[in-house]
């Protein structure tokens, strides 16, 4: 499965990362991983890079890493449909008290408008 991993450096996006790499090293998926620019996010792109390397140097997972420029939701359902990816995979939000998931608006924008399955990883 050709898979398109987003991650822009919140709590949820390093989750999915970890995920993601597990489950590409189990399953020889081929994996991209879009680095995107999330001004909401703790990490800055840079630890973002830092952390993705470091990732995939332990699974030993061998996976195009890219930094995407522009709007970042629309930018990863570009890639997606236009490079012909099966699945995007993304941060799935957090719980809120009440027990209802609150997701970002980069997850929110691909999943209204990508004709790709959206995968979110909480």
């Amino acid at each position: 499965m050709k898979v398109l991993l987003g991650i822009g450096g919140s709590e949820d996006s390093i989750r999915a990362l970890e995920r993601t790499v597990e489950r590409a090293d189990a399953a020889g998926d081929s994996l991209t991983v879009a680095v995107v620019e999330n001004p909401n996010a703790s990490l800055d792109r840079a630890e973002v890079d830092a952390r993705v390397r470091d990732v995939l140097a332990e699974t030993g997972v061998d996976a195009d890493v890219r930094r995407v420029e522009g709007d970042p939701g629309s930018r990863i359902v570009d890639i997606a449909e236009s490079e012909g990816f099966d699945q995007i995979v993304l941060g799935g939000g957090e719980t809120s008290p009440m027990g209802k998931i609150k997701i970002g608006g980069i997850a929110e924008f691909v999943l209204l408008n990508s004709h790709v399955t959206v995968t979110l990883v909480r």
